[in-house]
Parts: C-alpha cells; sequence; structure tokens
C-alpha cells in the first residue's frame, strides 16, 4: 500500500498526489489532516500514526510531499515503526529563514540516516528548499537524491499532473525491498 502525506493545504484535484490515488484507490491512502492551513507537527504525526494503525507498517511506502516529507520522519522518530521505503518530494526547509510561522513544531529539520529505502526528488528552482539543502537531506537521510530541472516545487502550480517518473520512483523502492519469500 503507498500512503500520500500531502504538505500544506494539501494536494488539489490536479496534483499527481491527488491523481494517483484518484486512479488506484486500491493502491493508494491518503492520510487526511484536520488543519491543512496550519501545519501542527504533533498533530499531524499522531494524525499519520492513528490512521496507519489499519496496516502492516512494513508493506507501507510513504510519500510525502513539501512538509508532507519532514512530517513522515518525525513519525518515524517518534513511534519507530519501520516501513517499506518512502518518496520525499519537495522537502520543505523547516529551518529555512522565513519560514511561515503558522507551521508548527517540524523544526529542527531531521538529519539521521533512516533505516528504510528512501528517494529525495527537488527541483532547482523550488523557492521552499535550495536544492544544496535537498542535497544535504538526501546525505543525511541515506537517500538516493533525484534533481529535477527547472521543476518548481513539483506541484500542479508548476505542471506536475499525473506525473508517471514518480510512479517509477515508487516501483523503485518496491524492487529494492523484493522478497520473493513474501511472494
Amino acid at each position: 500500500m503507498n500512503i500520500i502525506i500531502p504538505g500544506l493545504r494539501n494536494s488539489d484535484e490536479n496534483h499527481w498526489q491527488t491523481i494517483w490515488e484518484n486512479e488506484n484507490p486500491e493502491e493508494f491512502f491518503r492520510v487526511v489532516q484536520s488543519d491543512w492551513e496550519n501545519p501542527n507537527c504533533s498533530e499531524w504525526t499522531n494524525r499519520i500514526e492513528e490512521e496507519l494503525k489499519k496496516f502492516n507498517y512494513e508493506q507501507l511506502v510513504l510519500i510525502g510531499h513539501s512538509v508532507g516529507c519532514v512530517t513522515i520522519i518525525k513519525w518515524f522518530e517518534k513511534y519507530g515503526h519501520k516501513v517499506k521505503g518512502a518518496l520525499f518530494v519537495a522537502p520543505s526547509d523547516v529551518d529555512k529563514p522565513g519560514y511561515p510561522e503558522y507551521i508548527t513544531g517540524f523544526n529542527p529539520m531531521p538529519e539521521n540516516k533512516l533505516p528504510f529505502p528512501t528517494i529525495v526528488v527537488a527541483s532547482s528552482n523550488d523557492h521552499v528548499v535550495e536544492i544544496e539543502r535537498a542535497r544535504l537531506f538526501a546525505k543525511n537521510w541515506g537517500s538516493e537524491f533525484v534533481e529535477l530541472k527547472n521543476a518548481g516545487h513539483i506541484e500542479s502550480k508548476s505542471g506536475f499532473g499525473k506525473w508517471d517518473f514518480g510512479l517509477e520512483l515508487i516501483n523503485k523502492i518496491e524492487k529494492r525491498t523484493a522478497n520473493p519469500a513474501q511472494a
């Protein structure tokens, strides 16, 4: 199962996360937060824990966008559930000077290596994270790093609809963790 963890304001109907969920509801599940306008780390991580209890953690690929990426790592740090893997797309730099004050409790930016396969996707011109910071996050987390040229924040406003390349990255994570004995 693929778990969608959107960022600020959720993902609109033209966002790749929403398109994936709508086209494959049996494969994608969205964690719905109670307040999309004022992300709070404690509330968001608790909500992830509440929603994911119904699944086998080790069979989950978590798919974060923006502050949703940091939420996934903070959830892991708090609850310690090992998952199959994670795709972090356009991770929000919560330590960036001028970061919105209504997004609370997510800093400092996580720095520890994660014990499951991860891929960080970042754009060379994202207003939310500098490309070198995204590279550093990937290095710290032990993630593969994928740079997209001039892709903005990798969202519907940046022209990202279905985004088949993202689905390929999920398949790559799945293949890394495939265990023939579990087939």
